[in-house]
């Protein structure tokens, strides 16, 4: 049905739905969220001693004004008030007795009903920052239901006046002041994060926005020079960040053009060496009809044709090869590595007085793929070869060597010849592909191969000498690591 999406279309959209960012998951929302947390647990750590301030100053001023009471009944006496006249003092305060202690000695001043017992005793002059926290959040939490006795000296007066009161007043007055701090802390959380929102926004989420923007913008279409951002002249991280990404852009842009041109060319080039291939194999096939003709001119330039055809079949065939390959992973097994050099000779054309030489021990072992090693020797044989068959002076010596060691868990394989030597345009792009070559017409594609192959064992290719009369490359090739679980299964298996 048209009206059902494809897979194609499921997936587009689910990758544009993760490439972006809801409101709820955004930075923003994030730091305005935390910016109110954190400044209300700010307010409540100074709620603390705040509270615990309050509760002390309205004991303190309910226990003046019995202070102020008591100097009046004392000056007065306190038996003349009427039981009416006492209450009434007593609910202005809020308290059920009034005392004073003068010397020593107690006594009572005013009181409506004595409470058969006591809850609790706070000393008004030696309350303490903890202690006034601890009973403030008591009250607030608990109270309402309890008998207090308060206490202490008022002013300069050398008496100690007491107060004994229920504490639900207490609670109530700090209820409407938690609410009330509550609201205003709310407000400077709220009006906090605002400003802190607004200028984190403008100093550092909102490039990071741009930046991520520029980031989407250049994946959907990375060859359009008008995704590049365009940072800002800023001296801090955010605009080192913004710099670095612009530079990373335009050396990203820049490649991808030249991957484009190079993938453009290589079609080009393969297309054009498919069709060389073909007229240089119709070439060969005519070419050899030549031999059969008894004419000396003919007999002596024929073998030279053939040997260019070869060259230039085998020039074509490589780089189609190069150009289409893609290495498997090796496949590694223990072999016998001399019997590997036997035969790489056995394909060498050793004919023109090369001696070759397997210096390799019977039982010496390397850890490799047997075809990718195998591929790699060749390689170097074969250059070395067809830099020695150039000399033609006959008293030469021309002699290939292969050897190798081993050291600890590496084994480290050589390949001598006394050859010319590279030259030194070849020693600069060893394993460049068309560029290393030592000789003219050459590809330079057998060194690449190798050193591909042999990075993919986790080992090197190295031109270890190179001079005139002896030139040296040496493989090395570690072991694979033992896992540790194998290695207890082969411990544990009998004998």
């Amino acid at each position: 049905m048209s009206g059902i999406p494809s897979a194609e279309e499921r997936t587009d959209r689910a990758t544009a739905a993760a490439r972006r960012v809801p409101l709820s998951r955004g930075l923003s929302t994030k730091l305005l969220l935390l910016t109110i947390v954190f400044v209300l647990l700010a307010e409540v750590l100074i709620f603390l001693p705040w509270i615990a301030s309050y509760r002390l100053s309205w004991l303190k001023e309910r226990l003046s004004t019995a202070a102020a009471v008591s100097i009046v009944l004392v000056q007065g006496e306190p038996a003349s008030l009427s039981r009416a006249a006492q209450n009434d003092v007593l609910m202005a305060i809020g308290a059920k007795a009034i005392a004073v202690r003068d010397g020593g000695v107690s006594r009572l001043l005013v009181v409506a009903e004595m409470p058969p017992h006591v809850d609790e005793h706070i000393d008004i002059a030696n309350v303490g920052l903890v202690e006034g926290m601890t009973g403030a959040l008591d009250t607030l939490f608990f109270g309402g239901e309890r008998m207090l006795r308060v206490f202490g000296p008022v002013g300069d007066s050398d008496k100690e006046f007491e107060l004994i009161m229920p504490d639900y007043s207490l609670r109530d007055a700090m209820l409407i002041y938690s609410r009330n701090v509550a609201f205003v802390s709310l407000l400077i959380s709220l009006f906090t994060a605002m400003l802190v929102y607004a200028a984190i926004d403008l100093i550092m989420i909102g490039p990071i926005r741009t930046m991520t923007r520029s980031m989407l913008a250049f994946s959907e279409a990375p060859d359009d020079p008008g995704r590049i951002i365009r940072p800002a002249a800023r001296a801090d991280e955010i605009g080192v960040a913004e710099r670095e990404l612009s530079q990373m852009q335009e050396r990203l842009q820049k490649m991808l053009s030249e991957q484009k041109h190079l993938a453009d060319l290589g079609l080009a080039v393969s297309k054009i060496n498919h069709d060389m291939r073909n007229i240089l194999a119709s070439a060969q096939l005519m070419s050899d009809r030549l031999r059969q003709v008894k004419d000396p001119t003919v007999q002596a330039f024929a073998p030279k044709l053939l040997r260019a055809l070869d060259r230039a079949v085998s020039y074509s065939e490589g780089v189609l090869a190069y150009g289409r390959t893609q290495e498997p992973p090796p496949s590694r097994r223990r072999l016998r590595l001399r019997q590997l050099v036997d035969d790489v000779h056995g394909l060498l054309d050793t004919e023109g007085g090369i001696e070759f030489v397997n210096a390799v021990d019977p039982a010496f072992e390397v850890d490799a793929d047997s075809d990718q090693l195998f591929r790699v020797l060749t390689n170097l044989c074969r250059n070395a070869v067809q830099a020695m068959a150039a000399d033609a002076e006959s008293a030469v010596v021309r002699r290939l060597a292969v050897s190798a060691e081993r050291v600890g868990s590496v084994s480290r394989i050589t390949v001598t010849d006394t050859g010319p030597g590279l030259p030194p345009k070849a020693r600069e792009n060893l394993f460049a592909a068309f560029r290393g070559s030592a000789r003219s017409g050459g590809t330079g594609l057998g060194l690449a191969i190798a050193h591909e192959l042999i990075r993919a064992h986790g080992g090197t290719v190295e031109l270890v000498e190179s001079r005139g009369g002896r030139t040296t490359f040496a493989v090395t090739i570690p072991d694979q690591p033992v896992r540790l679980d194998q290695a207890r299964n082969g411990l544990r298996r009998p004998a």
